[in-house]
């Protein structure tokens, strides 16, 4: 079997070597064999899984989610009730925000239409940011 580097692991995965060693050290990737001058060698399972774990991070899952996903992954019989659960969840977080990024689009979009181009004194963008109290929406 064909060991690999930490630099080409982090080139074959798209995970920066700092952040290899981060999974490590809280057990996302398990600690890999050394070579003689003990330098990490990983091997393709390994990278297998940090692409995994860096897909994730880029679909917002947060680590406990992570490592649960990864736990299950490693017994594939199991029902995938768990893993659904999981993203289930996410997306709830997700289109919560997208409510709230929302709100927060149209509160702008106000602030900037209300723009009178004049003065400072006169600036609607400065008049709601300081009283909350004439935003359009409480919470964004």
């Amino acid at each position: 079997m064909k060991k690999i580097t930490i630099g080409d692991a982090a080139r074959q995965s798209g995970v920066k070597v700092p952040t290899i060693r981060y999974y490590e050290s809280i057990g996302l990737l398990a600690a890999p064999s050394r070579s003689e001058g003990n330098q990490r060698s990983y091997e393709v399972s390994d990278i297998r899984r940090l692409a995994f774990v860096r897909h994730a991070r880029e679909l917002g899952f947060e680590v406990d989610a992570i490592r649960a996903l990864l736990t299950l992954q490693d017994d594939p019989h199991q029902s995938c009730a768990s893993a659904d659960a999981i993203a289930k969840a996410r997306l709830i977080e997700v289109e919560q925000r997208i409510r709230s990024l929302t709100a927060l689009k149209a509160e702008l979009e106000t602030m900037v239409e209300g723009c009178c181009h004049g003065r400072v004194d006169q600036c609607r963008v400065i008049e709601i940011l300081a009283d909350h109290g004439q935003c359009m929406h409480d919470h964004h």
